[in-house]
């Protein structure tokens, strides 16, 4: 090789070695692919159970449960249509603060829950939605809150409105415990539910002649007096409920007053006390002030 080669060769290998290097990135597997698609969630519940009997579920989903089927009618200051498992769940709201307002006043836990369910269709009536007003409560010269208009006995009477449910049940209480017109009511036992029925109708708590036996059917249907027994520490008996008493147009009524007494009602409208017990489905010679007796 000439020496003019060799420096010829030595020149190419300098240039070679001096070209820069042009580097490329693997594709992105990523890229071609489908984006991700966040699925909506279904509605989740939980269905009753022994230890839960109040089905749980979110707001839009179906009622389920072992009561999912049962409906029933309530009327008090609107009439609505309920499941059982609605009231289940409302009694399981409301229990406590019902409780509590026992053993602060000595209103039966009982009477409260029932009046409650009854008055508010369970929370589904248009006083509770609006007004958070579980008890038909209507303003009254001495209120001074807020307020909203309903059609009850009378057209766009004023109702009293709150700001949380548990602040109606806290005036419910009040609403009681401050007017001498139920002062009697007090009188009798705590756990008392059938008599403090009857003396509410009594004292003009409420216009429906029918409203103590709807208030003490709801009660002993859904075992509320349970509830009374755990305030007061007694241990408590299911109650058993008996079938509606058929009545016909020669049914002749009579409404227990203060100092009445089987005996007295059996003398003045000449009928045994037996026949007054198997008439009205007694089971002992226990009547309550305001209790409709039938007597004919």
């Amino acid at each position: 090789m000439t020496k003019k080669a060799l420096i010829l060769m030595i020149f190419v290998v300098s240039c070679s070695a001096n070209h820069s290097l042009v580097r490329t990135t693997k594709p992105d597997p990523r890229k071609d692919e489908a984006p991700i698609v966040q699925r909506e969630k279904k509605p989740i519940y939980r269905p009753a159970t022994k230890r839960n009997p109040v089905a749980i579920t979110q707001k839009d989903s179906p009622t389920v449960g072992k009561y999912s089927n049962a409906t029933e009618v309530l009327e008090a200051t609107t009439r609505v249509k309920v499941t059982t498992a609605m009231v289940l769940a409302y009694i399981e709201n409301y229990k406590s603060v019902a409780k509590e307002n026992m053993v602060r006043t000595g209103i039966p836990a009982s009477i409260t829950l029932g009046q409650a369910i009854l008055e508010s269709g369970a929370g589904t009536g248009p006083l509770s939605v609006q007004a958070n007003n579980h008890f038909g409560i209507k303003c009254h010269k001495e209120w001074t809150g807020q307020s909203i208009k309903y059609t009850d006995d009378e057209e766009n009477e004023c109702f009293r409105k709150y700001d949380q449910p548990n602040e109606s049940f806290k005036d419910h209480s009040y609403f009681l415990t401050s007017r001498p017109r139920y002062a009697e009511l007090f009188e009798f036992q705590k756990d008392d539910y059938k008599s403090w029925a009857y003396g509410l109708k009594a004292a003009g708590y409420a216009t429906d002649s029918k409203y103590p036996d709807k208030l003490i059917v709801l009660i002993e249907k859904y075992q509320l007096g349970r509830f009374d027994a755990e305030v007061l520490g007694k241990d408590y008996e299911p109650v058993v409920v008996n079938k509606p008493i058929a009545y016909n147009d020669d049914v002749q009524k009579y409404t227990v007053i203060k100092g009445d007494s089987l005996y007295s009602i059996s003398k003045k409208f000449n009928i045994s006390i037996e026949e007054l017990k198997k008439k009205n489905n007694l089971t002992d010679n226990t009547i309550s002030l305001g209790q409709s007796i039938i007597v004919k």
